[in-house]
């Protein structure tokens, strides 16, 4: 009857203990905000780049990107810096360095530079990566198999648009 007891309790103890180590793989520190869609993070003790899937903000540095992007909306290269300046400081407004944050993932979990994808949650459960669409200073962006919350996303663009929010201001 004890060696019972010792398996059921050690069955509880396994089972606390891989919940317990689920519920906080995916929850990390903010080391610093890169851009408006991509920051670092501290993971197991290392810095990572995450990028932000789903969305993309305008560049806050002069690079092909922001040149692409120029060309494609036929806009000045530094107005779109200026633009990306703005989604930074708008993304420096809500997370900074040493806040807790969790990251959801889709099923790519890593791009081609490396760099963690991932859908972020902040500590009142908000997701980030929709809140700087739906306040304006984020574009929908989704590449396949990474479009879990595509429609959701486009909602919130929609609402951002119609709302004159953020970067939508200015059109």
């Amino acid at each position: 009857m004890r060696k019972h007891f010792f398996y059921y309790y050690f069955f509880l103890l396994l089972i606390f203990a891989t919940s317990c180590s689920k519920r906080t793989e995916n929850e990390v520190l903010v080391s610093r905000i890169i851009d408006g869609d991509t920051i670092e993070i501290l993971l197991e003790g290392q810095k990572e780049k995450v990028r932000l899937i789903g969305i993309d903000t305008p560049e806050s540095r002069l690079n092909k990107k922001a040149k692409k992007d120029a060309k494609r909306t036929n806009t000045d290269v530094k107005e779109i810096k200026k633009m990306g300046i703005r989604a930074k400081n708008f993304l420096k407004s809500i997370i900074k360095p040493g806040d807790g944050i969790r990251l959801e993932y889709d099923v790519t979990h890593r791009d081609q530079y490396g760099r963690i994808l991932a859908y972020i949650y902040l500590s009142d459960g908000q997701m980030l990566n929709d809140l700087l669409v739906k306040e304006g200073f984020a574009n929908t962006l989704t590449y396949p198999p990474n479009v879990k919350y595509e429609e959701r996303f486009r909602e919130s663009l929609r609402y951002a648009r119609e709302n004159k929010k953020g970067l939508w201001s200015e059109e």
